[in-house]
């Protein structure tokens, strides 16, 4: 009697392999007999899909001596789902918008937080630009020569509304090579004298820059001397207004200007021939329409009518000459006038102050041969520039002294009721209605 349950009747082969679980005797492994072999190739026709997840499906009960069928016809070849480039395990392949979402393992990458990137980015660029504009400001403001002392200066006028600069041009050598001196034409005079001298008021109701002609005929007053400290007593003499600088220096010459004017100057600036062609050179020179051809042997200019690009050397020649016009100052300070339009109208624009190979060339140029006052910040500096650049690009008044005539030692007179009304307007800081020249 066999244990076995019903429809098992023994271990005969004849019975179509009912031994499903009990092992055989024959020399051929039972599965051999049982599965059929499975070639890999290409398969013809369409592949069979894939079961749905979630589990195999349920098997078909097999009995009666049944044998097993794969559900492969003759020929058709077992796909395994290997070499597909599928990722077991993953959830049927990288998930999300491409490959750059997920890494070698399949595990998900973070979105970048632009948000964040561009608050990092600006907030790095504004220390940055901080940074630059801090160091600028030291470095500017260390080549400042502060030699002028106007608390030197006696018996003052009271400050007016608004700030008055007295703007110097002169004919200092100082750091210049023999070289250069013969290039620039400017002689080997020892000391140095004023080629020109300019008021700036800066204030509310517009700028005004009111040209101070050096041939102007001035007195010089009692004055304290800037290096003796001793007193001078004023006689009445009666001199040019370029003397006052030459006798005692910047310090003579405010108390002049405002002994004869009655206006108080707040700031004082002064450049010399080398850093003026310099700054001309480092912007890469100044275009100027001059209406009429002039020489000068004086001063080395040599010029043709029309549109041309002056270099440093020649910009010096062009405000230097007064020879050429009959020995006229004003001829000269009108030229000077155009000259500091143009080149104020080409330094600042975003060419040059947006780039710092022109930038840092210009201002150095420029510091290393001014001289101001012992109070004159680099903000009261920028404010003389900026309000330079307006009144000669037309946005302010640009005029000379009033003028009456000769006096009788044949300097150039003021027009005392023309100045008085000027000066008033000025202190006021009201609109300048007065006219300059003759």
């Amino acid at each position: 009697m066999s244990d076995w349950p019903g429809g098992w009747t023994g271990d005969t082969r004849d019975n179509g392999g009912d031994r499903y679980g009990r092992g055989s005797a024959s020399a051929d492994p039972e599965g051999a007999r049982v599965m059929r072999r499975v070639q890999r190739g290409q398969v013809p026709g369409p592949r069979p899909s894939a079961p749905p997840r979630g589990g195999v499906p349920a098997q078909p009960a097999y009995g009666n001596g049944e044998r097993y069928q794969d559900g492969y016809a003759d020929g058709d070849v077992y796909d395994s789902g290997y070499n597909t480039g599928q990722v077991y395990g993953s959830g049927g392949g990288r998930r999300g918008g491409g490959d750059d979402d997920y890494d070698y393992y399949g595990t998900a990458r973070p979105r970048p937080n632009w948000r964040r990137r561009i608050k990092v980015g600006s907030l790095t660029l504004v220390v940055v630009l901080l940074a630059v504009s801090i160091g600028t400001y030291f470095w500017a403001d260390s080549k400042l020569k502060r030699e002028v002392d106007l608390s030197k200066v006696i018996d003052r006028p009271a400050a007016g509304d608004g700030t008055n600069y007295l703007i110097v041009g002169s004919d200092s050598r100082e750091g210049m090579t023999a070289e250069e001196k013969k290039e620039l034409h400017t002689g080997s005079a020892e000391g140095k004298r004023t080629d020109s001298m300019m008021i700036l008021h800066v204030g509310d109701n517009g700028n005004t820059l009111v040209s101070l002609p050096r041939d102007s005929n001035v007195v010089i007053p009692t004055f304290v001397g800037s290096e003796s400290g001793k007193t001078f007593q004023g006689t009445g003499r009666q001199v040019k207004l370029n003397a006052a600088y030459a006798e005692d220096g910047p310090e003579l010459l405010v108390r002049t200007v405002e002994y004869n004017t009655g206006l108080h100057i707040d700031h004082y600036a002064e450049i010399g021939f080398a850093g003026f062609a310099k700054i001309v050179d480092a912007v890469g020179g100044v275009e100027m329409d001059i209406p009429k051809a002039f020489k000068d042997k004086n001063s080395g200019a040599d010029f043709k009518a029309g549109k041309q690009t002056l270099n440093g050397e020649q910009a010096l020649a062009f405000v230097r000459t007064r020879y050429a016009f009959a020995g006229s100052d004003l001829d000269r300070t009108k030229n000077q006038q155009k000259f500091l339009a143009a080149l104020a109208g080409q330094t600042a624009t975003p060419s040059t102050i947006l780039n710092p190979f022109k930038l840092y060339p210009t201002m150095g140029a420029g510091l290393d041969t001014l001289t101001v006052d012992k109070d004159m910040s680099l903000f009261d500096l920028a404010s003389m520039f900026w309000a330079m650049k307006g009144v000669t690009g037309g946005d302010g008044k640009s005029m000379n002294m009033p003028l009456s005539g000769n006096a009788a030692n044949g300097n150039l007179q003021w027009d005392t009721a023309r100045v008085k009304t000027l000066v008033n307007e000025l202190k006021n800081d009201e609109k300048v209605t007065v006219s300059g020249g003759y």
